[in-house]
């Protein structure tokens, strides 16, 4: 194999260099869109060689129009597999089984066609197999509630490198981020979690639980960290790439040596003491935010036990009397999206179970 080469940047040599071609000889006039977005560590633009052990290299997603898909899908995916050439940029343009089913890896040919990874879809069939719709226009707030943002991230992030179709760049626009309103349910509702644990670092620190501190403050971290992607008005990755997604934050420099101290602490004190910092950062960044007065960034005790907070309810009150959408206003409080109450990867990755998650909101079957 050659040098490592960035998935995203393989991809595009994959359509520029060899796709789009054929395309133009073999199908001229043909309408289409191409992108590498969907699932894959190169999408996130988180890929290493270690990537290429399994479903990475040169891949594509072609998007046509519905009759086009229908009339010629299948003969450009055979055109494809007889025309490409058999390397890119070095590395294979075909994907050979491995021992794990499902499972491709990339594989060196010399002879006869080649098995790509060049799909042919329609955009209303990639929407529903990714957020459970076939269009990003009109959504309800419930859509956006019950979309992960893993899910977010595939359709919006990776790289597109034509829109013949017109349609796909808009598509992405529209799901760049979540509506003003909804986004300050969300906060508030990140704001609310921490409130629901803050004083508990301490509490089972004092009856000799640091095993169960240490648990807290982990969830406290984490929940610390999900407000930071909120407030900078970034979709958070799953847990495979939430912490080298936070890394890239603004907030990251400021929040990281307390947040990876109170993670290293060994006692319950010196564990709160790391939190008190990261929470009055994450305070003063929602001062800056201007979307309530400001609130005081000053730790104070929990009913006058020895046991520091923020006191991030105030924060999630403050938020929630901002919010102008009579919808919005009427979800539950503290709720907020299914990434904010769901850490099962499993449900977070099917758009069915997710948009069955509606029923919580509303309080239906």
């Amino acid at each position: 194999m050659p040098d490592f080469i960035p998935g995203l940047q393989l991809s595009e040599a994959l359509y520029r260099e060899a796709v789009a071609p054929v395309l133009a000889r073999e199908f001229p006039g043909l309408v289409h869109s191409a992108a590498r977005i969907g699932t894959g560590s190169d999408v996130l633009g988180f890929d290493t060689v270690r990537s290429t052990d399994h479903e990475w290299g040169p891949r594509l997603l072609l998007f046509l129009a519905e009759s086009d898909a229908a009339t010629h899908g299948a003969t450009i995916v055979e055109a494809l597999r007889h025309m490409l050439p058999r390397e890119i940029r070095g590395y294979p343009t075909n994907f050979g089984p491995t021992h794990e089913a499902g499972v491709s890896v990339l594989q060196p040919v010399e002879t006869g066609p080649v098995e790509h990874k060049v799909e042919v879809t329609t955009l209303s069939r990639f929407l529903q197999e990714r957020l459970g719709i076939a269009s990003a226009h009109e959504l309800d707030v419930l859509d956006w509630l019950t979309f992960s943002e893993q899910a977010l991230l595939e359709v919006t992030t990776g790289a597109l490198f034509h829109d013949g179709l017109e349609t796909l760049g808009e598509t992405r626009a529209l799901l760049a981020y979540y509506p003003h309103d909804v986004w300050l349910h969300l906060l508030a509702a990140q704001w609310a979690r921490i409130a629901q644990q803050e004083p508990f670092v301490g509490r089972t620190g004092e009856v000799g639980d640091e095993i169960g501190s240490a648990l807290i403050a982990a969830d406290l971290v984490q929940d610390v960290m999900r407000l930071g992607f909120l407030m900078e008005r970034q979709y958070a990755p799953y847990s495979k790439w939430f912490g080298s997604a936070f890394a890239r934050l603004a907030c990251a420099a400021r929040l990281t040596p307390h947040l990876d101290a109170a993670l290293a602490a060994r006692g319950w004190h010196d564990r709160q003491q790391h939190l008190v910092h990261a929470y009055q950062i994450i305070a003063t960044m929602h001062n800056d935010l201007g979307i309530t007065e400001p609130l005081s960034t000053q730790a104070t005790q929990f009913h006058g036990r020895p046991f520091l907070v923020i006191q991030a309810g105030e924060f999630a009150d403050a938020i929630r009397h901002q919010i102008q959408d009579e919808r919005v206003r009427n979800l539950p409080e503290a709720v907020g999206s299914i990434d904010q109450f769901v850490d099962s990867t499993d449900v977070l990755s099917n758009a069915a179970l997710r948009r069955r998650a509606k029923a919580i909101y509303v309080g239906g079957d």
